[in-house]
């Protein structure tokens, strides 16, 4: 899956969340996973891929991240509990 996406990462269910834009989101995922990427994903262990919206162009990506990161955390919930209810670690279904 290289394609541009806009992706949710967490460290468990209802737990701290981080919102990232890629233009190759396996390979960014897999750093992620390995501790590779510096700063507030590292430090809050938030390696669980919960949601992810692909984008065949990279600025469509970043305008949906900047709307992501200004909505209220309730809205950022309900958005990943209607792709991924369980919240299940997505990675795997990238790969």
């Amino acid at each position: 899956m290289k394609k541009s996406a806009v992706y949710i990462l967490a460290n468990k269910r209802n737990g701290t969340l981080y919102i990232g834009v890629t233009a190759d989101l396996v390979k960014r995922i897999w750093q992620h996973k390995n501790k590779l990427v510096s700063g507030f994903s590292s430090k809050y262990d938030l390696h669980m891929l919960i949601y992810y919206e692909p984008f065949d162009n990279i600025e469509h990506a970043i305008s949906r991240e900047k709307q992501l990161k200004a909505w209220k955390r309730k809205w950022k919930l309900a958005l990943i509990e209607s792709m991924n209810p369980d919240w299940n670690d997505l990675y795997e279904l990238i790969k």
